[in-house]
């Protein structure tokens, strides 16, 4: 007949055997995919950079344009 105590000893047993710790097969999987979400982020932006047009500007408003032209010591017509 087995004791009673004798399950807890063979978890225990269990427990020690060699093998890989959990929490260091958490912090590969986290480390990972923090790697490749990363590595394709940086592959994404270099192909956006080569394929994807120039931002445009936004078009300067007749206001501000007559501004910049007082800044510089340009009169406008008809002043």
């Amino acid at each position: 007949m087995a004791k009673p105590g004798s399950a807890f000893n063979a978890t225990r047993d269990v427990e020690t055997s060699s093998g890989l710790n959990p929490g260091l097969i958490v912090l590969i999987v986290v480390l990972g995919s923090l790697v490749v979400f990363l590595v394709g982020n940086f592959f994404l932006y270099q192909y956006a950079q080569k394929n994807l047009p120039a931002k445009k500007k936004k078009p300067v408003s007749k206001k501000k344009l007559k501004k910049e032209k007082l800044k510089a010591g340009v009169r406008p017509p008809g002043d």
